[in-house]
């Protein structure tokens, strides 16, 4: 299977996943099964980031690339807050800023390998930006003072942080392990399983996402078993605009159009019924169902 391959069954994942997030979260009936699909996605997206860097011919481009992506869909995604309040919001999608960290300190780790100098000052250069995290609140209000308060994603989009990015730091490292170990499989299989039981266990003991899904991730690793170091077809610049496009498509319907059709039906219905029969929705109840925008029935 080429790179290609994987980025079309990871952007088919994705979307089954946000599915369940703008429409159906965070009901764990049915409709879970979204979600859980969609943790293949992610790794499926590492992987196939970690050999494109393998493979770049111009890795300061490819992390620029990466960079100004990060800021994209950080403007992006606080311009739709702004504009288009909404309880529960836009959410957080900038898998370009967890792939830049990825892409940097694969660098700073090849770089200082080959020169401790020049890796040490790279090291030095990650701390700062750190620290100028820490201050980056202060210096907003400094440049946009007529701007609302940036949360910690909108920052950490701008100024990278290496603990504050979709799915952590944790996942920055499972990048970089992917990279270190793309030619040796039995070790990365190894290795990438018990990442995803760590995940389980996580999830388990801190119990905070409810049903654990994130460790269903492991079923992405056969089919990166099956690369065959083929880059495939191209439409890379696809891949970057539906991002974006796909995430704003359902993040609109299920607040806009679905939403307000969904209050006008329930509306309809009896105080009474809506008081004393919750109905399943893929284990919503019928009284909170319209704010996620689900198809309710009566039992």
């Amino acid at each position: 299977m080429s790179t290609f391959t994987f980025k079309i069954l990871a952007v088919l994942f994705m979307f089954l996943d946000h599915i369940y997030l703008y429409f159906f979260a965070p009901s764990e009936g049915i409709s879970l099964i979204l979600t859980c699909i969609g943790r293949l996605s992610y790794p499926l997206f590492l992987f196939c980031m970690v050999w494109g860097f393998y493979y770049t011919r111009n890795r300061k481009v490819y992390l620029l690339r990466l960079y100004v992506l990060s800021i994209f869909m950080t403007v992006f995604a606080y311009s739709i807050d702004h504009y288009l309040p909404t309880e529960r919001g836009y959410g957080f999608h900038n898998i370009f800023l967890s792939m830049f960290l990825v892409g940097l300190l694969i660098s700073t780790i090849e770089t200082f390998q080959k020169d401790h100098k020049k890796g040490t000052l790279m090291l030095v250069i990650i701390f700062l930006v750190q620290v100028l995290y820490l201050y980056s609140g202060k210096l907003w209000f400094l440049i946009f003072p007529f701007l609302p308060s940036p949360s910690g994603d909108t920052l950490t989009g701008i100024v990278p942080n290496l603990y504050l990015n979709e799915y952590g730091f944790e996942f920055v490292a499972l990048g970089v392990l992917m990279y270190f170990l793309r030619e040796k499989k039995d070790l990365l299989c190894v290795m990438y399983i018990l990442f995803c039981i760590a995940q389980f266990s996580s999830e388990m003991i801190l119990g905070e996402s409810g049903f654990p899904t994130q460790w269903m991730m492991v079923a992405a690793l056969p089919l990166m078993m099956r690369y065959n170091n083929e880059k495939g077809h191209g439409m890379k610049y696809f891949f970057y605009i539906f991002y974006p496009a796909h995430t704003f498509m359902l993040f609109y319907i299920a607040n806009f159009v679905w939403d307000t059709h969904e209050k006008m039906h329930i509306q309809q219905c009896s105080p009474y019924l809506m008081k004393f029969y919750p109905c399943v929705i893929f284990g919503t109840p019928c009284r909170t169902a319209w704010k996620w925008g689900v198809l309710c029935k009566l039992r």
